[in-house]
């Protein structure tokens, strides 16, 4: 291929997780770039992520507690719907003890904006 002037050429793999173009509620930015938390429980940030496998697509949900830098909560499944950030959501508050008055930051995705995660998050 050299000799001949020839390239391959790969195709990357690259799967959108946002959905910004919905007529969800858009919840206000609260953090406003400010990520340094003083105590545990105080700001929490979540996004989802996507990981290829030799099944197809794995997207996976992780909420993070700025105090530490510590995933807290996590879910994983085979498609992207608003029941994945739910589950991260659920086992993050589980896990720092059902905790009131956090801050919670995310994109503007649609999973964000449903109905149930933000009854969640004000819970």
């Amino acid at each position: 291929m050299k000799g001949h002037g020839l390239r391959s050429r790969v195709a990357r793999k690259f799967k959108a997780t946002t959905n910004s173009k919905h007529n969800l509620p858009v919840a206000e930015n609260l953090l406003n770039r400010e990520f340094a938390a003083e105590r545990p429980n105080q700001k929490m940030v979540s996004d989802i992520t996507y990981l290829w496998t030799a099944e197809g697509w794995l997207y996976i949900a992780g909420v993070m507690d700025l105090c530490g830098q510590r995933i807290i909560g996590l879910s994983m499944n085979s498609r992207m719907t608003k029941s994945l950030v739910v589950e991260a959501l659920e086992s993050a508050y589980q896990r720092a003890g059902r905790p009131s008055g956090v801050i919670i930051h995310s994109d503007r995705g649609s999973q964000y904006c449903s109905i149930e995660y933000c009854a969640l998050s004000r819970s």
